[in-house]
C-alpha cells in the first residue's frame, strides 16, 4: 500500500532533509518515527529536498508499507515519536502511481528578509537580516528578468547533484510589509541553494550595489551559453541543423567564466557603470 503524507518542520537544527551518516536530518527522524508505527522499516520519498536551516509548511512525502493503519493512526502515531520540530499534518492512501517527487506540478519557496537597522531576536532562525534599506521596486524589476526557463548554473551550489541546471521559474514576487521583505518563488523545481542565491542577488540590487540591468544581461548571456551547449550536444549526436551550426560558429568562445567581463563590457556600452 502506498501512503502519502504532508509534513511541517523547523529546519533550524537539522542538516537538511537528506539522511546523512554523521548529521541530524529530517528524513532520518521521519523514517524512524514511521517505522515504529508500521513495525517495519519505512523509506520515504520527498517532493523536494530542503537545505540546512530551511523550514517547510507543506512538504509532501510518500512511502510503501504492508502495515494496515488508519489515517488517524499514522498521524498520531508518527507525531508521538517525532521531535518537537517536526509534525505530520496529514496521511492517507493514494494510488500506486502517485509519486511525491514526479507527480508534483510545482514548488513554492518563501524567503523572508528583516529589513531594519537592529538585528532580529526571536526571529533569528526564521529570517535573513539586512540593515540597509532595500528598494523593493528595484528588486521586483530585477526579479522579472529571471522568470522563465533558464540555465541556473550560476545560482546553484557547487555540490548540487541535479542532473540538469535548467529550471522554469514561474513566479518571483517581492513585496514589503513593514520591516519585512517577502520573496516568493514558484518553479517546477529548485536547485540546491538556488533561492537563497537569487535572494542574495536581489538584495544587492535593492541595496543599490547592482542595477536591475545587470540581472537582465546575465540572463541573456546565460541563455546564450545554454543554447550553445544545446547546439554542441546536437552536433555530437550528428544533428547538424542550420541553427546549431550558426550558434556554434558565432558563440564558440562564450563560456561562463567570461560572463562577468562580458557584463562589464555590455554595461559600458549601454552607458552604465557596473557595481562594485
Amino acid at each position: 500500500m502506498r501512503i502519502a503524507a504532508t509534513l511541517e518542520y523547523d529546519g533550524s537544527r537539522f542538516s537538511g532533509w537528506q539522511r546523512q551518516e554523521h548529521a541530524r536530518s529530517v528524513q532520518a527522524v521521519v523514517e524512524d518515527a514511521l517505522s515504529k508505527v508500521a513495525d517495519e522499516t519505512i523509506q520515504v520519498t520527498v517532493a523536494g529536498r530542503t537545505d540546512a536551516g530551511v523550514h517547510a509548511s507543506g512538504q509532501v512525502i510518500h512511502f510503501d508499507t504492508s502495515a494496515a493503519r488508519s489515517d488517524y493512526s499514522w498521524v498520531r502515531g508518527a507525531n508521538s515519536h517525532l521531535p518537537s520540530e517536526v509534525a505530520l499534518l496529514w496521511a492517507g492512501p493514494v494510488d500506486a502511481g502517485f509519486h511525491a517527487r514526479y507527480s508534483a506540478t510545482g514548488r513554492h519557496y518563501h524567503y523572508l528578509i528583516l529589513n531594519r537597522a537592529i538585528r532580529p531576536t526571536y526571529l533569528s532562525q526564521r529570517v535573513t537580516h539586512e540593515y540597509r534599506l532595500l528598494d523593493v521596486a528595484a528588486m521586483r524589476d530585477a526579479a522579472q528578468h529571471l522568470l522563465g526557463e533558464h540555465d541556473f548554473t550560476s545560482f546553484r551550489a557547487s555540490e548540487c547533484q541535479a542532473k540538469s541546471p535548467v529550471r522554469e521559474l514561474r513566479g518571483l514576487d517581492v513585496t514589503r510589509h513593514g520591516d519585512m521583505v517577502h520573496i516568493h518563488a514558484h518553479a517546477n523545481a529548485f536547485l540546491q541553494h538556488m533561492v537563497r542565491n537569487i535572494a542574495g542577488v536581489l538584495m544587492t540590487v535593492g541595496a543599490g550595489e547592482r542595477e536591475p540591468l545587470l540581472v537582465q544581461l546575465a540572463c541573456e548571456l546565460l541563455l546564450g551559453a545554454q543554447r550553445l551547449g544545446e547546439a554542441e550536444e546536437r552536433g555530437e549526436r550528428g544533428e547538424k541543423d542550420d541553427r546549431s551550426q550558426e550558434i556554434a560558429k558565432g558563440r564558440a568562445s562564450c563560456h561562463r567564466p567570461l560572463i562577468t567581463l562580458m557584463l562589464s563590457r555590455r554595461l559600458r556600452e549601454n552607458g552604465a557603470t557596473p557595481g562594485a
